[in-house]
Formats: C-alpha cells, structure tokens, sequence
C-alpha cells in the first residue's frame, strides 16, 4: 500500500467513524505512529481532518458532510450541556429561527412551554417535535428537502425569510473559525443560513468544539455577527477569550 492509498483510507475511516486514534491506526496498518502522525499532518494540509490530541477527526467539506443520524451518535453530553446554555439565552424573544442539525433539536426541546413562541425552522425533526406544543406556533420554510440532514432549502426557504423579522436565531455550522467566520459545505445551506443572518435582531451559535478551527466550502456569516457562541469545555479557554474579541460572549458548558 503506497502512501496515497494509505491516507485515503485513513480518512475514510474517519469519515465513517467520526474519529481515528493515533495508536489504533498504526496497529491496524502495521506501521510506525510517526509515519500515521505524518499521514494525518498531510490530511490536515488538505482540509481533510483537524488534528486532535492522540488523532484526529474529518472535517466536513463540499464533498463530505454527516447525516443527521450519525451527527446523534456523536458528542452527546456536549450538546446537550450546550442546548440547556443556549437555551437559556432566549430572554425575551417571541419569535426564534431553529437551524438544521441535532443540536438544535437539542435546543428546541430545552426551549420554555410556559410561554407563546413562534418558531420558525427549516427542519422537518424540530418542526415535528415541537409542532404538538400547545404554547409553539411553528412555521416550517419550503423548499427541498435534503435527505441526509432531512432540512428545507433552496429559493423557496430564502424568500418564506425574506419576509420576517426574527426576534432570535440560533444558527449551527459546520465549521467556525477567526479567519473565514462561519461556513457550511453546502450552498443551498449557505444561503438559507446568510438570510437567517440578515432577517434576525440577535443570533446565538451553538456548536461542539470540535467544529472551532475547521472550514467548509461556503461561508455565510463572521463571528462578529454573533451576540454568543455556546460551546463545551473542549475548547481553551485561551481560545475562547480569542473569539470573545472579535464581539461575542463565548459560553463554555
């Protein structure tokens, strides 16, 4: 096995396991951990995966996103600390946007039902779940569905937008960095995401560590247009305080 075929294996077995181990990886392969140490170097060059400590995890790019089941399995006890932070932060908005993905499912359930609230989303999960709530009134955007993340788009989603004023919108990313802001690999997702961004008066990220540092094919948003990011632990403080500079509370769950 030559070192391309080598490295194209390590990363598809990143992608369909969510993570590699240095030391399992060198067991598997019958070889060195420097040389798996410089495979994953050479993959991070590319875009491909973002180191960890002891390995690494793939980075969600044009040609390579997780499913929304896969997204369920992964990180669970961060997400859910992050949901109940987020969830927190509604004050007192009337109208939400829910974005795509597990955690904001997460979030809309942490989300009060003692009170009225309008929420609008492009996912078909979180509309179903909280369409059944006596106090939501939910508004699910048209469009097509994406089957993966199963989440409305296209212009039937930008113009439904178009049209409201949203009070609070917490948006998701699949990568979220200093340099290049938010970014997603999708560009019908992107530009759901950029009207998002223009129609509501506050805008709360929430995302995994890991998601810090790694960049996707389309950009839809900075940093600076964030009132907070919530996050875990996983992430320095030290870096958390970089971010804080650019605008936003960074909250740590």
């Amino acid at each position: 096995m030559d070192a391309e075929e080598r490295r194209r294996g390590i990363l598809a077995t990143a992608r369909r396991t969510g993570s590699v181990d240095v030391g399992k990886l060198a067991a598997d392969l019958g070889i060195s951990k420097e040389t798996v140490r410089r495979d994953l170097n050479v993959l991070e060059e590319h875009g491909l995966v973002r180191r960890t400590h002891g390995g690494a995890h793939p980075v969600e790019s044009a040609g390579f996103e997780t499913t929304l089941t896969f997204r369920a399995t992964m990180h669970v006890p961060e997400k859910s600390r992050i949901a109940a932070a987020a969830a927190e932060l509604l004050g007192d908005a009337e109208t939400v946007y829910m974005d795509e993905g597990y955690t904001p499912q997460l979030i809309a359930a942490a989300l009060p039902r003692s009170r009225p609230l309008t929420v609008v989303t492009s996912s078909l999960a979180i509309a179903s779940t909280l369409a059944a709530s006596d106090n939501m009134t939910v508004l699910l955007l048209g469009g097509r569905v994406r089957g993966g993340t199963l989440a409305t788009v296209d212009h039937w989603a930008t113009r439904m937008l178009s049209g409201f004023v949203i009070d609070l919108a917490y948006v998701g990313a699949n990568g979220i960095s200093r340099e290049y802001g938010l970014t997603t690999p999708d560009p019908a997702v992107s530009e759901v995401k950029a009207q998002v961004i223009r129609v509501a008066r506050r805008r709360v990220f929430s995302g995994v560590h890991t998601k810090f540092g790694a960049v996707s094919f389309c950009r839809f948003a900075d940093v600076s247009e964030f009132e907070a990011i919530v996050t875990d632990a996983g992430l320095p403080a030290s870096e958390a305080h970089r971010y804080s500079l650019l605008g936003p509370e960074v909250i740590r769950a």
